[in-house]
């Protein structure tokens, strides 16, 4: 199928009143959406199946509902990381961004590079997409060892002062994760939410606090 295909079938399950909500609920760009619900997305993806070219195609429109369903269909065994990057840097809600992580950037074998650059990055959404891509790999990375979490505990620690709510919250959630792997991940997510509790950092002191409320 074509992009244009797929465009015509958003636009024939799209609403007024479900694209009116999108900004004031998930701060996506009205003005770049259709307002098509998930549930219709994932069930057109489904049956597009696995599309790399597709799924380029459909990023380029810049509509929000074709950029899901890009991350949806698109063969995370054949994403490099210049697109990753690259669509990393085109996030412009935390919609898309979670997404994106969730679906396909988690299972792409570059994975792990990822997160270093993209939390050094200042840009909300780059920042926020390195510790939702840690937040779905704890949930998904079966193979993953412990040390390399522990590398993931260090950019948490390092960043968990940002004063960015969008980006506070996927560190927060990403250090919970990661403590629910295993028996030694929680106590390294205990260690490191202690030091945080004690931070002078009013954005750190609630990651730790939030974390060491959700383990004890």
């Amino acid at each position: 199928m074509q992009a244009a295909e797929v465009m015509a079938l958003l636009q024939e399950h799209a609403s007024a009143d479900a694209r009116a909500q999108m900004g004031p609920r998930y701060g996506i760009h009205v003005d770049q959406a259709l307002g098509v619900s998930m549930a219709d997305m994932k069930r057109l993806a489904r049956g597009l199946g696995r599309d790399h070219t597709l799924a380029a195609d459909l990023w380029a429109t810049g509509v929000y509902e074709a950029r899901v369903v890009a991350g949806l269909v698109d063969d995370p065994a054949v994403v490099t990381i210049e697109q990753m990057d690259a669509w990393c840097a085109d996030f412009d809600s935390w919609a898309i961004c979670d997404t994106v992580c969730f679906t396909l950037f988690d299972r792409v074998p570059g994975a792990w590079t990822r997160l270093e650059p993209w939390a050094a990055d200042e840009a909300l959404f780059v920042r926020r997409a390195s510790f939702a891509l840690l937040w779905s790999l704890a949930l998904h990375d079966r193979a993953a060892s412990d040390d390399t979490f522990r590398a993931g505990l260090d950019l948490v620690e390092e960043h968990a002062g940002d004063e960015r709510p969008l980006v506070s919250t996927s560190i927060s959630m990403a250090l919970r994760a990661v403590g629910r792997r295993s028996t030694d991940l929680r106590a390294a997510v205990l260690a490191t939410a202690t030091r945080l509790g004690e931070s002078d950092s009013v954005p750190a002191r609630r990651v730790g606090r939030t974390a060491l409320r959700d383990f004890r």
